[in-house]
């Protein structure tokens, strides 16, 4: 028996000496404000919107400061004013519903299955119910729903799908990359992301109309001509005197850092396949403890693991938590009254209407998440795996 693991939790890979090569050429010109550029030259930034649009397949990138001004960016953009509904399920972090509230909307929260996915028939309620022209659908810790029937609801109820794969940068559903199939998407460049800039964001859209207002939105100073992934400047003329600035572009040194990351991602998805595996073959067949189905046409980015234990008490619950944690596990729990560090659930959100979803709240009861970083081995996982695994067979001796 191992008595405790000493990794770190929190501890990501370091940058590759490729960004940080790319990101002292930044430092040494000096020119880190995206439209601060010599003569014909195409800044980091531009080229990293390109390489982006390329990765995922979308006509037209828009690099940002966070994956959570990317959302609120992508609501302005798509028409959405103070007062609208805007449907999202139950299930995400706090960025989703704060870029709601942000733009003056309300949220109208969706139950979620035991898959930790958007429940299709609440949704379609929901539809109906609030005549919301928006879904702001959250693929949470990786988990997409079955897109194709999201997009058949959607289309049956006219709602445009923004989709926020701030946990699914380089998964995909059936072959598609994750993002590609709603109206828009957002990512996250976040240190505990997928590709890491410490903070950093992309709207991506086949709109152009939705691309240059989130152009114009972002601070183009009427610049709008050096984006690299941006559509015609014809585009940008009936809107570009009517939008107002709210700033949030992308810089220099950020794009330099992230360009050969996001080259190396593909790898980086298999590495964390590997991880994630690990970790349920672990926890596979132990009684008490469900892990989180998976469908077959998704691949999903491991970069985080969750499980659930829907037959104990919130108290027997919390102890575990606690005997992991002075065993160097660290688990995050879903079920807690108060929302702690990055884990809260949509009763904890005081900005946003709370209504009864007792499905979620009986998902989110037992539910368990910790995080795993690619400074993690497979034999790390597996250690973890078998200290969790004591401590819950412990739990009904």
């Amino acid at each position: 028996m191992v008595h405790r693991f000493e990794g770190s939790f929190t501890q990501q890979e370091p940058i590759p000496e490729a960004a940080v090569d790319a990101a002292t050429e930044v430092l040494r010109h000096g020119r880190l404000h995206r439209y601060n550029l010599a003569e014909r030259e195409v800044g980091e930034a531009s080229l990293l919107e390109r390489d982006f649009a390329a990765f995922t397949g979308a006509r037209y990138v828009l690099a940002t400061t966070s994956g959570g001004y990317a959302l609120a960016t992508a609501l302005r953009a798509h028409g959405v004013r103070p007062g609208d509904a805007v449907l999202s399920n139950a299930f995400t972090l706090a960025p989703v519903p704060g870029a709601i509230a942000s733009v003056g909307a309300r949220v109208v929260f969706v139950e979620t299955t035991e898959s930790l996915t958007i429940d299709f028939v609440h949704l379609d309620e929901m539809a109906e119910k609030s005549g919301a022209r928006v879904l702001m659908l959250s693929h949470m810790r990786g988990h997409q729903p079955d897109m194709d029937r999201v997009m058949h609801i959607a289309r049956d109820r006219g709602f445009v799908v923004i989709e926020d794969c701030a946990h699914t940068m380089g998964g995909s559903w059936r072959g598609v990359v994750s993002g590609r199939h709603g109206g828009s998407a957002c990512y996250s460049t976040q240190t505990y992301k997928h590709i890491n800039s410490g903070e950093g964001g992309f709207l991506a859209t086949d709109d152009p109309d939705v691309a240059a207002r989130a152009t114009l939105l972002s601070g183009s100073y009427m610049l709008y001509e050096r984006h690299g992934a941006g559509p015609n400047t014809d585009v940008f003329e009936d809107m570009r005197n009517s939008t107002p600035n709210i700033s949030g572009r992308m810089d220099n040194l950020r794009a330099a850092i992230l360009r050969p990351q996001l080259a190396a991602l593909p790898e980086r998805v298999r590495r964390w396949a590997g991880l994630h595996d690990a970790m349920e073959d672990g926890l596979r067949d132990l009684r008490g403890l469900s892990l989180i189905e998976r469908h077959q046409d998704l691949m999903r980015v491991g970069s985080s693991f969750q499980f659930r234990l829907p037959d104990h008490e919130a108290n027997e619950i919390e102890n575990l938590v606690e005997r992991c944690a002075r065993r160097g596990v660290e688990l995050k729990w879903f079920g807690a009254a108060r929302a702690h560090g990055f884990t809260s659930t949509y009763r904890h959100w005081a900005y946003a209407d709370a209504p009864e979803l007792p499905q979620t709240d009986q998902v989110m009861a037992g539910l368990l998440d910790m995080r795993l970083p690619l400074t993690f081995s497979r034999g790390d996982c597996e250690t973890i795996a078998g200290i969790i695994r004591e401590e819950v067979t412990g739990m009904r001796g």
